[in-house]
């Protein structure tokens, strides 16, 4: 009689272990269906290339499935989630630095695909040179300003998620969030200006 209780109770253990085993599977599966393009949007703001950061956002993924028994006390998913994709990507970033990518593109810059639209062709290659040169500019920001700056402009985060990320309070976000803008309007200017 004993061994018939430890049995149906070894049973109930088991089968507390493959539901919660499910949804923690499924909650993850979750998190993939709706954070996905913006773990490798942080990811590639960090690393600058395609396959990188795929394999980051992948990372990332594998983190949150690794330590997925966390998942239960998180309050914000994106927050969180956010947080361990700028590390995986900062972490990467400074384990291939030494490394240089060959762009696909032809050694005249050109770029390779204009998406067809009511502009025109001349029009989108200003388009690209701009978005090339302000791409340029971002880069060449002091990290402490960058970081904020790709977190809340780009990646449309409130301060209080990037201070998050970063560790850092609100008001230092909010305050080298302008600094940055502020650098990038008057280098911009300048570059325009000697046009």
């Amino acid at each position: 009689m004993i061994e018939g209780r430890q049995l149906v109770a070894g049973e109930l253990i088991l089968g507390d272990a493959r539901t919660a085993a499910r949804s923690k599977d499924e909650a993850v599966q979750v998190l993939v269906r709706e954070y996905a393009g913006l773990v490798y949007r942080i990811a590639y703001a960090v690393l600058r290339g395609h396959h990188d950061a795929e394999d980051a956002a992948q990372e990332t993924f594998v983190r949150v499935l690794r330590y997925g028994e966390r998942l239960a006390g998180v309050q914000n998913p994106k927050t969180w989630l956010s947080r361990i994709a700028w590390r995986v990507a900062i972490d990467r970033s400074k384990r291939r630095s030494g490394k240089r990518e060959v762009p696909l593109e032809g050694s005249n810059g050109a770029p390779r695909d204009i998406p067809a639209s009511d502009i025109s062709a001349e029009e989108a290659v200003d388009g690209e040179r701009m978005g090339a040169a302000l791409e340029k500019l971002i880069a060449a920001l002091p990290k402490k300003l960058r970081e904020p700056l790709i977190l809340s402009t780009i990646e449309e985060m409130s301060p209080r998620d990037v201070a998050v990320v970063l560790g850092i309070n609100e008001a230092a976000v909010r305050s080298r969030t302008f600094r940055a803008r502020q650098i990038l309007r008057e280098r911009l200017a300048a570059q325009l200006g000697r046009k």
